[in-house]
């Protein structure tokens, strides 16, 4: 039976939907709603419940690790998800350069997702915080490399 179209977009659907809604997520993270104002607001009761002596020193530098760790795991889910996508992409080229592919949409992301953020007046647009999503993704994008080079060269032996 010929394929027809109706099979091709519920997989390209399932391929790219969950990059699309992760790309919104990190969108809608970049707005006042995520400011250092507002995760201080929840962070710092929480950390003071756990350590009513904590010092504000420590609270500071809880927070801050919070939040760059925040920027590290958003970019590298979005390393995973396009990854994900391109690597099971129909489209030849794009799987094959798959690596170089989910590196510049991290890279570009993250640089225009701070873009986004000096237009935010709650919010500090840094080219550090890029640094640390692009290095978040580049971290993901090495372990699905060695992960699928050491699972083809299992696969050659086994052959």
């Amino acid at each position: 039976m010929p394929s027809t179209g109706r099979t091709a977009r519920p997989k390209s659907f399932s391929r790219y939907a969950p990059l699309v809604i992760w790309l919104v997520v990190i969108f809608a993270a970049s707005t006042s709603e995520f400011s250092a104002a507002n995760t201080r607001s929840w962070l710092e009761p929480l950390l003071r419940w756990l350590n009513p002596h904590i010092t504000r020193r420590t609270i500071n530098l809880v927070h801050t690790l919070v939040r760059k760790a925040g920027h590290f795991t958003e970019y590298a889910v979005l390393a995973f998800l396009a990854a994900r996508a391109f690597i099971t992409s129909p489209n030849e080229r794009l799987c094959r350069t798959w690596f170089i592919g989910a590196f510049l949409l991290v890279s570009l992301y993250a640089f225009s997702d701070e873009f986004h953020q000096s237009f935010v007046p709650s919010r500090t647009a840094s080219i550090y915080d890029s640094f640390i999503d692009i290095a978040g993704g580049v971290t993901v994008l090495l372990i699905i490399f060695i992960w699928r080079r050491k699972r083809m060269r299992d696969e050659v032996r086994k052959g």
